[in-house]
């Protein structure tokens, strides 16, 4: 199985600092700091690419799913809102639309449920097993 890579650094405190993040493939680099984060500043911030990580990994089970079943999507757009309250993740929500041709809502609806529930990043989220590995410099 793959195992997939980005990294960060930051230098300085926190509300003087900044830092930088990039992917492992090199689809995407950029910086942060603590305005981006906490604030409504330019640059992205870690929250920002967990929505992006969500909304990429729940599109595409969902899509798997529907035609699994022979209901094959024509198109299937979501939004991965993260909300940052103090230091805290305390909630996402995930606003999908689909297009599928031939399938109820009710139908639909349990498609989207199961995966929301089953997706690799929404069980990531749910509170995997985090290892650490440190050294100091």
């Amino acid at each position: 199985m793959p195992v997939r890579t980005s990294e960060a650094q930051w230098e300085g405190d926190l509300r003087g600092g900044s830092g930088t993040m990039s992917l492992g493939s090199g689809a995407y680099e950029g910086e942060y700091s603590y305005v981006s984060r906490f604030e409504e500043g330019e640059g992205t911030n870690p929250e920002e690419l967990i929505a992006a990580a969500h909304a990429g990994c729940y599109s595409m089970a969902l899509a798997n799913a529907l035609a699994g079943d022979d209901h094959e999507p024509e198109r299937v757009h979501t939004q991965a809102h993260v909300h940052l309250e103090g230091t805290e993740i305390t909630r996402i929500v995930l606003e999908v639309e689909a297009e599928v041709p031939g399938i109820d809502e009710g139908t639909f609806t349990e498609y989207a449920e199961d995966a929301k529930e089953n997706c690799p990043v929404s069980k990531a989220l749910a509170g995997p097993e985090i290892e650490l590995e440190a050294t100091l410099l």
